[in-house]
């Protein structure tokens, strides 16, 4: 063989070898994603956001809260999606697959946005596991109505409509503080400013946390005594912070939009909750909601006597959030393409 053909030969090799390994990288990757957390008081702990809700775009907010815990505030994360197994695109009107859950065997803390999820046993023996260790949660926006399961399934009593005794409301009432009641404001046509509540001014939770206004509408929550209203949501009468508050009873009293709960599990323990109707994508671009966030992150690991003045919310790279609705989704999306 001349050296020309011999050189080519190994060319031509390397580029095969290349390709296969490039192929088989894509092939195999994860359908989610991670991100090892920087310095910061969350060093060592472990947060599952899980995204999975066909309207807020929880698939495109999530990870950008999961990079602030991390670059900002040194939090391990972990996201999960809703995933078509034929595809490994993200479908967030895919109810049943939400591969990954695996890592709530070690989580410190889940944050949630999920909407009408029926996950089959073998994802949903690990939210169970974790729930019995009596371990917090965060609930954002329609977590209140995470689950939908049949009446015959063994996981019926999460259901947010669930009326098996002792588990009125499934999940969302009994670990959250309220399950799926109704809008309050006009959705999509009246936005929200969160008001601190009366008695929490002092509180780490809303440490500044002054300025909240997101362009979803406030939820109807009746509160059990369990609960501990932290933000109230006053309805404007238009889509901007500007506008102004409507006069009658949608404000007559306000309506909790944030709130802490404690649950307790079988042995006794109890655990933090911390839920909030807010967390659209859109949501998120609220510099006071997003330090609302990580301020409860800190406070359901039992940091809060780490949680700043003003912790560091600023956004981490380029975050053009799509705007709230069925079937909004950006097609084609993979897991890895909320990484960058």
């Amino acid at each position: 063989m001349s050296p020309i053909s011999a050189g080519t030969s190994r060319a031509v090799w390397l580029g095969i070898f290349t390709l296969a390994l490039s192929s088989s990288s894509a092939f195999a990757a994860d359908p989610w994603i991670s991100f090892e957390g920087k310095g910061g008081p969350g060093k060592g702990k472990h947060v599952v956001l899980i995204a999975g809700d066909e309207e807020y775009r929880s698939e495109e907010g999530l990870p950008q809260l999961a990079k602030i815990l991390s670059v900002h505030h040194g939090f391990d994360c972990r996201v999960c999606f809703s995933i078509d197994p034929q595809t490994g695109e993200i479908d967030p009107n895919l109810h049943t697959n939400t591969p990954g859950l695996e890592a709530l065997q070690s989580a410190d803390l889940v944050i949630l946005l999920t909407r009408f999820r029926a996950y089959p046993p073998e994802q949903m023996k690990y939210f169970v596991d974790y729930l019995n260790a009596g371990k917090p949660f965060i609930g954002l926006r329609t977590a209140t109505h995470a689950f939908e399961f049949p009446n015959d399934s063994p996981f019926a009593r999460y259901s947010w409509n669930s009326r098996i005794a002792g588990w009125p409301g499934g999940f969302g009432r009994q670990i959250l503080g309220e399950t799926w009641v109704n809008h309050w404001g006009h959705h999509g046509s009246q936005s929200t400013r969160g008001v601190i509540a009366p008695g929490m001014e002092s509180s780490p939770l809303v440490r500044g946390c002054q300025d909240i206004w997101v362009p979803t509408d406030v939820y109807e929550a009746h509160l059990p005594d369990s609960c501990v209203p932290v933000i109230m949501g006053e309805v404007l009468s238009g889509m901007s912070p500007t506008d102004q508050p409507v006069k009658g009873k949608q404000n007559e009293p306000l309506m909790p939009i944030a709130w802490t709960k404690l649950y307790k599990v079988e042995d006794g323990h109890t655990a933090r909750t911390f839920t909030t109707t807010m967390g659209a994508a859109t949501d998120l671009q609220s510099e006071g909601l997003r330090r609302l966030i990580v301020n409860a992150a800190y406070w359901c690991v039992g940091l809060e006597d780490k949680i700043p003045e003003k912790a560091d919310v600023d956004l981490v790279g380029d975050y053009h959030p799509t705007k709230f609705g069925f079937n909004g989704f950006q097609k084609g999306k993979r897991p890895e393409d909320y990484a960058n």
